[in-house]
C-alpha cells in the first residue's frame, strides 16, 4: 500500500459522488479531484484536493500531478476524459487506472461506430443511418414512405445532449440543420428510428475479463415536467426502477456480456465502468446507448449504495482481479432532483442559501456542480448546478426526502429551477399497487 492517494478525474456531481464514496475508505487518506469543485470536500472528513484550472482533457497537466502525487489509484470517469487518452497515457506510466482506454471507450464517443458494433455482435438496437451531410440526410427521410418517429443523434461527445427528438417525418427534416449546433460532435450524425418503450439504464463494472453489475437507475432528460421540453444532461432519476424485472435485468446482462467479450475480441479490453442505456419494447431490451463511464445524475444515487470499499474495488478493476471481490450494494431506494437556474435566466454569480441546513438533514445527501464557496458563502454560475438525493425504503419516501430538502434551497433572485415529478412513473406504480 502507497500513501493512500486517489484521484478522480471528474469535475461534476458524478465526481462527488466517487469522492465521497472514496472518502469512506479506511485505505484512503487524501483525495485529488480533477477539476473538482468547491463542495466535493463537504462532509467527507478527508483531504480533498482540487485543480478547477485543469481540463479533464489534458493529459499532460494529470500526469504531471500524478508523477509528483504518486498516487495509488486514478479512477478516470469522465467521457472527455476517456476520448483523450487519459487513461492511455496513464497506463504507459505504470499507474493503477480505473477507467477505459480511448480504443474501448470509443463504444461512447463514436456512435456511428458503436451502433456498426452491435450490429456485428448482434445486440438489440433500433434501425439506423450514418450522414456526414445534412443534405443527404433530408433526402432520406423525404424517400420514407411512412411516417415514423426519429432521433437525430451527433455521433460524437455533446454532454449527454447531442439527441433531437422529432416526432414525424416533417419535423425531422425541419430539425436535421439543428444537428450543426453541436459543432465538430456532429461532424458525422446518425438517424434512428425511435422505439416506443420505457428507458432505463444499467452500470456494470469490468476489469476485462469478468464483470458484475452494480444497479440500474431511471434518468429524466427532458427539461421540464411530464418529460417535455429539450434534453438536458438530466433532470434527475431515481433508483431502482420497476422496470427491470427479472427477466429484464437477465436481458440486459447478456446485453454487457457480449459487449465486453465483443470488444475483449476487437483487441480492446474494456477496464471501468460500462453504462447499457436501454429501452423495453414490448418485453424485449433494445440499446439506445453505451457510455464509457457513470451516467450523471445517475451516478448520484447508485454510488451512495454500494456497501464495499470503493478504494479496493477500484484497485480490483485495475489489477485485472475483479473476481476476488462480490460487489454488494444496499436495499434502499434513492431520488436525486438536480437544481439549475431557470430557464432563460441571464448567467450572472448569484448567492445559494440552505446549503448548511440539508448537509445535516437525515437520509439526505447533496452534490454540487456549478457551486463554489467563498468565504463562508456559497455561489452559483450556470447550467445544472447541483444534485440533491432523498433515501429511503420505497421512490416514494425517497423522493419526499429529496424535495424536502429542495424546499430548503433558495438562489439569490428566486431564480432555482427543478422538475417536480422525478421518478413518477415508479411512485404511479406503487400507488396503484398500493406497496
Amino acid at each position: 500500500m502507497g500513501k493512500g492517494t486517489v484521484v478522480v478525474i471528474d469535475g461534476g456531481g458524478r465526481g462527488a459522488a466517487l469522492v465521497h464514496k472514496y472518502s469512506e475508505s479506511s485505505h484512503v487518506k487524501k483525495i485529488i479531484a480533477i477539476p473538482g469543485n468547491d463542495l466535493m470536500a463537504l462532509n467527507t472528513g478527508k483531504n480533498v484536493e482540487t485543480h478547477q484550472n485543469i481540463s479533464t482533457t489534458s493529459a499532460r497537466e494529470i500526469l504531471e500531478i500524478c508523477k509528483k502525487e504518486n498516487p495509488d489509484l486514478i479512477d478516470v470517469a469522465q467521457d472527455n476524459a476517456v476520448e483523450a487518452g487519459v487513461t492511455d497515457a496513464l497506463l504507459e506510466k505504470g499507474f493503477n487506472v480505473s477507467g477505459p482506454t480511448r480504443a474501448a471507450g470509443q463504444i461512447e464517443w463514436d456512435k456511428a461506430w458503436s451502433r456498426n458494433f452491435m450490429i456485428k455482435y448482434g445486440l438489440p438496437s433500433p434501425v439506423f443511418k450514418v450522414f456526414n451531410s445534412t443534405a443527404t440526410a433530408k433526402e432520406f427521410i423525404e424517400e420514407q414512405k411512412e411516417d415514423k418517429v426519429w432521433f437525430i443523434k451527433a455521433a460524437g461527445l455533446a454532454e449527454g445532449k447531442g439527441v433531437i427528438p422529432a416526432g414525424s417525418n416533417s419535423e425531422a427534416l425541419e430539425k436535421i440543420d439543428e444537428i450543426k449546433n453541436f459543432g465538430s460532435a456532429s461532424e458525422t450524425f446518425l438517424i434512428e428510428e425511435g422505439l416506443k418503450g420505457e428507458e432505463f439504464s444499467m452500470f456494470a463494472i469490468s476489469d476485462g475479463k469478468t464483470f458484475q453489475i452494480i444497479g440500474s437507475a431511471q434518468d429524466h432528460k427532458r427539461l421540464y415536467d411530464g418529460d417535455l421540453g429539450p434534453n438536458t444532461g438530466g433532470m434527475g432519476c431515481s433508483t431502482p426502477p420497476l422496470v427491470v424485472t427479472k427477466d429484464i435485468y437477465k436481458q440486459a446482462e447478456k446485453i454487457i456480456k457480449k459487449t465486453i467479450d465483443g470488444l475483449s475480441e476487437e483487441g480492446r479490453r474494456y477496464c471501468g465502468i460500462l453504462y447499457l442505456g436501454a429501452m423495453v419494447v414490448s418485453g424485449e431490451v433494445f440499446v439506445i446507448e453505451f457510455n464509457a463511464r457513470w451516467g450523471d445524475p445517475e451516478a448520484e444515487v447508485i454510488i451512495p449504495g454500494i456497501q464495499n470499499d470503493m478504494f479496493e474495488v477500484g484497485m480490483n478493476v485495475a489489477r485485472g482481479t475483479l473476481s476476488d471481490i462480490i460487489i454488494k450494494t444496499d436495499d434502499k431506494a434513492r431520488v436525486v432532483v438536480t437544481g439549475a437556474l431557470k430557464p432563460g435566466t441571464t448567467v450572472t454569480k448569484r448567492e445559494l442559501f440552505g446549503v448548511d441546513k440539508i448537509s445535516k438533514l437525515p437520509n439526505v445527501l447533496f452534490y454540487g456542480t456549478r457551486v463554489t464557496y467563498e468565504n463562508g458563502r456559497y455561489f452559483v454560475s450556470s447550467g445544472r448546478l447541483f444534485h440533491v438525493v432523498g433515501e429511503g425504503k420505497t421512490v416514494i419516501e425517497a423522493r419526499e426526502k429529496a424535495y424536502e430538502a429542495m424546499a430548503q434551497l433558495r438562489i439569490e433572485g428566486d431564480n432555482l429551477y427543478f422538475r417536480t415529478d422525478i421518478g413518477w412513473r415508479d411512485v404511479e406504480r406503487l400507488k396503484k399497487n398500493k406497496i
